[in-house]
């Protein structure tokens, strides 16, 4: 490539810092010309303030002269000729995820962002946006990379391989590099030592076999999780604990997100408490985070990533975000777990639908790990949650009433009949604006 440029939309999040501190580290083996910053009106001054905190981060690091950055309000700059087009944003921005979860706690349901009637919302606003980003990068950009880590992440690779395939796309999480990384320090090793075969959804996976030194030590791990060594994202209260029997009878270590629908009763318990104790939502807490590091990012003498960061949540995705187009871009065939079309890898799912695995990356090839079949433990609602996530795609596109009031029915946290089709009216209320498919004369 003779000029290496990759467009962040969703620039302003508070996470680019990290994403730059990950392109720094790699800049040997990733000789980046060009990073654009994209956001949208409203967000213009957090933009210009992660843009200038960039810039300072980059002349820290002696790259100024090499590694240009730039913001803009205009898409189509930013990706015009972009190898790598990444997007972090986040439709509605934080007051959209707070009415997410307020809506569905006010009904005695799980209120979360990507999770249940929250993530279902989120989802159908989110959808649109990002398939529109795709025309672009198809008109401008046809050879691009898409790697997407705007929640929920899953839901959207699902919609991208269906309704835009000729973009070449990758969904990212920071839960199961989360994972990686606790499963390693629990057994006195670093996440590059071990070999972490994981499957399943976007916050609906499994860790399969942990390989350490050749020898399989699932068992081992996830005994010591059990026992309370686990450690978990920072919006997932990991103390809360499992219910021994059930996880040790699947054979598999669960992801934080398996306690909502393993533990449905105590984390929900947990969330009214919170809102009861005046914490409010998770949410409301970002938002406080957020407005902190802001006025941190300001300061015209920082130059690095705060360590206040850590506490917002996503922490890793960005660097895991970095590594993974690093490893595109080099051709280095990296262990990484990501979102992407299943082609056999989870026998008891369709070929073509999206899923959470882990992979090889290469520079034009996933190269799928083999799975053994999934057990009947786990296989029932696998395949449950993958039906949620095809028919609120469905929905999303086509603005599709009956399709969404299917898909919050058979959703596990949320309750079915009336009160799903009494959430799903307040849900397409509140979110009009950003739900034109819906309002169709």
């Amino acid at each position: 490539m003779s000029k290496l440029k990759i467009a962040t939309i969703g620039g302003a999040s508070s996470y680019t810092p990290e994403i730059i501190e990950g392109f720094i580290k790699r800049y040997d083996k990733l000789p980046i010309d060009e990073l654009w910053l994209v956001d949208i009106e409203p967000s213009k001054e957090r933009l210009d303030i992660v843009t200038n905190l960039s810039r300072r981060m980059v002349e820290k690091a002696g790259l100024a002269d090499r590694f240009k950055i730039f913001s803009t309000l205009n898409r189509r700059e930013a990706i015009e000729g972009a190898s790598f087009v990444t997007t972090q944003l986040r439709v509605g921005l934080l007051e959209a995820r707070i009415r997410d979860e307020r809506i569905p706690l006010s009904y005695g349901m799980i209120g979360q962002e990507t999770n249940g009637a929250g993530g279902f919302a989120k989802a159908l606003r989110t959808i649109p946006v990002v398939l529109d980003i795709c025309k672009d990068i198809e008109e401008l950009s046809p050879n691009a990379w898409l790697i997407n880590f705007t929640n929920p992440t899953g839901i959207l690779t699902e919609a991208l391989l269906k309704y835009a395939p000729k973009v070449k796309t990758i969904g990212l999480c920071n839960v199961p590099i989360n994972m990686k990384k606790s499963v390693a320090e629990i057994l006195g090793t670093t996440d590059d030592d071990i070999s972490f075969i994981a499957g399943g959804l976007n916050h609906f996976l499994w860790g399969r076999e942990v390989i350490y030194k050749g020898k399989n030590v699932t068992q081992e791990a996830l005994e010591k999780i059990l026992d309370g060594a686990e450690k978990g994202p920072a919006n997932i209260n990991t103390e809360i604990e499992w219910v021994r029997e059930q996880v040790l009878d699947t054979k598999m270590i669960p992801c934080p997100y398996h306690r909502y629908y393993y533990i449905t009763d105590e984390m929900l318990r947990e969330e009214l408490a919170e809102i009861r104790d005046g914490k409010g939502t998770r949410g409301e807490q970002v938002k406080a985070i957020e407005n902190r590091l802001f006025e941190i990012y300001k300061n015209p003498n920082l130059n690095e990533k705060p360590e206040e960061l850590n506490n917002r949540g996503g922490k890793y995705y960005s660097d895991s975000a970095c590594e993974l187009i690093s490893s595109l871009y080099n051709n280095s065939g990296t262990e990484m777990i990501v979102s992407t079309k299943n082609n056999g890898t989870i026998d008891c799912l369709s070929n073509d639908s999206a899923v959470e695995i882990t992979v090889n990356v290469y520079k034009d090839e996933l190269k799928h790990i083999k799975q053994e079949p999934y057990p009947i433990e786990v296989r029932g609602l696998l395949q449950l949650m993958k039906n949620f996530e095809e028919l609120t795609v469905e929905a999303a596109v086509h603005g599709d009433y009956g399709k969404a009031l299917q898909a919050l029915t058979i959703n596990p946290l949320v309750v079915s009949g009336r009160v799903a089709k009494t959430i799903l009216d307040e849900i397409l209320e509140k979110n009009k604006e950003y739900l034109p498919q819906f309002f169709k004369k």
